[in-house]
């Protein structure tokens, strides 16, 4: 029997340890001035409490992207990574997200707002709205996201017409305590407040009771001569309030209805008909406090596809957010605190904004491009991450599958660059970090991709989830023919046949995305054909030495100094040939050779005088260039007739190239398959240059 075996006592002793111990133990008010006085923090707002949940789970600065990272959805510690977020535009979407609930918490004017999260189908906004609200929900049941409520008790003992079933009542907005205190004594606690708060922001609290509330404390009041002691000493207990989307407890989500079923009283409340008969309908006690509004209350209110509402219903959100108050039919104005987030996809934002009608809304919504992401590589991860969270086949996913259908992806999220020197292609690169070219200005692209682009770039395009759909698709195919290998190739032949039947995708832009898909076909061959070479005169010591040996030459070529013979040990010149024949590998012109030399020459020295011992692997483009010099000195020596020609899979020198591409990640079937597609394409164009 297995020692780890989960008995029913241990899992209820690991449940009891996970919840707070206040969480169902009623405390005094009382108790909670002493608390919210030892941690002013505790009666923070809805924006403030949001936006300290995202610094509490931690941050990072990208000193690269110029812009914060916060942790939750970097490296979800909650869910063990399950819901990381990649791409430069998607972090720098989160950061301005969370710099705009930061801005509400300071009172600057955001509080008041809609945060509209707008974004092309598929690009992850609402599964960040869904993280959010997450870890909402865990950051109140920490020790320093806490919140508390009241509720009223014994109310069957002095209000004589009370239904039974009402004795105790909790605070139908799960508003915080201090809203039981006048004003004038409830600003004199705060002012004590805010002078021990370390914080960037100050405690405000101007909200009115709300009117079931309202008329239990007037009844109370007045039964007791206006002594507000004994009424929270005879009926009020504090409780510890816990953030539940499922309990719809200061959460809740809101999705759009059939136009002609929408009710504005799913947002407000509505009479609750069962009590009309016992305290009648004017009584503020027979209101159903059950609309998304007030169920968000001290929290999140996210708003599923906002803009599919029809204009009258998104009325009701001009004084939720402006106002911070909502008004239920035949009912008082009731106060509100909570984060309005809202998310919408790009026809509806279109229809709505140029609406006249719409003008008032727009004017209180704060909108946040969600892209997609611009960075193949980045989006590569995506994919990756679905493979990791999946029961994924016993299969081997080639080297370049996952990137190149990234790459696809970006390539029809980006517009064409002005700069007609730079192709498509190349700016995918440069987005990617491939920068080689010290003429290519990648933040000029990225200006000039925002300018051309309708609201930004990367709002319109493929999605990951299209491309996620097809990767599991080739998957399920190849595991169906007894293939235990996913290639680019499998991969492409997916995205061909399915582009004009995925329901997302343009008719008109069929045409340019099988002419992307063939630009990616061309930048896999080249990547393969780059393998091939590797697997066929790869060798580490050559690379090592032939990379000291350039070093060396480009010191002395600086320095205007000599350098010592291999052979002979004498003395020389620079060997400026030698050099050549390396920077020529990377299309580095005569007249840059300088620039790249100190470029590699500051490399050097900044590593040396970091204790780094120098190694041409941990530099790209020297690499880049050894390797294919080490290529052109071998190549004479390889039989490439062998390579296109034999039949034999067991011949002794194709085995060793099968072998070399299994060290660089292939599985044995897929370096076959790159031997027959890049392979003949190396063997074909060598041949071609000896004849």
């Amino acid at each position: 029997m297995s020692n780890d075996r989960q008995t029913l006592e241990s899992l209820s002793q690991h449940y009891q340890a996970s919840v707070p111990e206040d969480l169902r133990e009623a405390k005094t008010f009382d108790w909670y001035l002493d608390e919210v006085t030892d941690d002013p923090r505790i009666a923070r707002n809805a924006h403030q409490r949001v936006a300290d949940m995202f610094d509490h789970y931690g941050t990072t600065y990208d000193e690269d992207a110029g812009v914060v990272e916060y942790t939750m959805a970097s490296e979800d510690p909650l869910h063990d990574g399950e819901n990381v977020f990649y791409g430069r535009e998607v972090h720098e979407s989160i950061h301005e997200f969370v710099n705009k609930v930061k801005s509400g918490a300071r009172g600057l004017g955001p509080e008041k707002r809609i945060k509209l999260l707008l974004g092309p189908v598929g690009s992850g906004k609402s599964h960040f709205d869904w993280l959010v609200r997450r870890y909402f929900e865990n950051y109140t049941l920490q020790e320093e996201g806490r919140m508390y409520t009241f509720r009223w008790v014994n109310l069957c003992d002095v209000i004589r017409d009370q239904d039974p079933a009402d004795d105790v009542v909790e605070s139908p907005m799960h508003q915080d305590p201090l809203v039981l205190l006048p004003q004038e004594q409830r600003d004199m606690i705060i002012e004590g407040l805010n002078e021990r708060l370390e914080a960037p922001y100050t405690i405000r609290n101007e909200q009115h009771l709300d009117p079931a509330s309202e008329f239990y404390m007037d009844t109370l009041l007045a039964e007791y001569d206006d002594d507000l002691e004994a009424v929270f000493n005879n009926h009020i207990e504090v409780i510890r309030l816990v953030a539940s989307e499922n309990k719809r407890q200061s959460i809740e989500t809101f999705e759009p209805k059939d136009k002609k079923n929408q009710d504005e009283t799913e947002l407000t409340g509505d009479v609750n008909y069962s009590k009309l008969a016992i305290y009648g309908e004017s009584d503020p006690r027979a209101f159903d406090y059950a609309g998304a509004f007030c169920n968000a209350n001290r929290g999140i209110f996210s708003g599923e596809e906002l803009l599919k509402l029809q204009r009258e219903f998104l009325y009701d959100f001009l004084h939720a957010s402006q106002e911070q108050t909502i008004k239920p039919k035949n009912n008082p104005r009731i106060d509100i605190d909570q984060v309005i987030v809202g998310r919408t996809n790009m026809p509806e934002y279109r229809e709505k904004k140029g609406d006249e009608k719409m003008e008032a809304f727009n004017d209180r919504t704060k909108r946040i491009d969600y892209p997609y992401v611009l960075e193949y590589e980045q989006e590569a991860e995506i994919y990756g991450k679905m493979l990791r969270n999946a029961d994924v086949p016993n299969m081997n996913i080639e080297p370049h599958t996952l990137q190149m259908a990234g790459l696809f992806g970006v390539l029809t999220r980006i517009v064409e660059p002005n700069d007609e020197s730079v192709s498509l292609v190349q700016k995918a690169k440069a987005y990617n970090g491939e920068l080689n070219d010290d003429d290519t200005d990648v933040k000029k692209l990225r200006e000039d991709g925002e300018a051309q682009a309708d609201i930004a770039e990367g709002m319109d395009g493929v999605s990951a989830r299209f491309i996620g759909d097809e990767i599991a698709e080739a998957i399920m195919d190849s595991t169906h023919r007894d293939r235990n290998y996913l290639s680019p190739l499998t991969t492409f032949r997916h995205f061909e046949e399915n582009l004009e039947n995925h329901g997302s995708i343009p008719e008109e832009n069929f045409e340019r995305y099988q002419r992307y898909l063939e630009m990616v076909r061309e930048e896999y061959k080249n990547r393969a054909i780059e393998d091939v070479r590797h697997a066929l005169a790869y060798d580490l010591d050559e690379i090592q030495r032939q990379g000291e040996k350039y070093m060396d030459h480009v010191m002395a070529y600086i320095d205007d100094a000599t350098v010592a013979d291999e052979l002979t040990g004498r003395e020389q010149e620079p060997d400026e040939t030698f050099l050549r024949s390396v920077e020529e590998k990377l299309d580095i012109p005569a007249d840059r050779k300088d620039d790249f030399r100190q470029e590699v020459s500051n490399w050097v020295s900044r590593r040396a005088r970091e204790g780094i011992s120098f190694n041409p692997q941990d530099n790209d483009r020297l690499r880049r260039a050894l390797e294919r010099k080490l290529w052109e000195d071998k190549k004479h020596n390889i039989n490439f007739s062998a390579l296109v020609s034999a039949n034999e899979l067991d011949d002794d020198e194709r085995s060793a190239w099968v072998d070399a591409l299994r060290e660089q990640g292939y599985s044995e079937e897929g370096a076959r398959e790159v031997l027959e597609f890049a392979g003949a394409e190396v063997a074909k164009s060598e041949l071609e240059e000896d004849v």
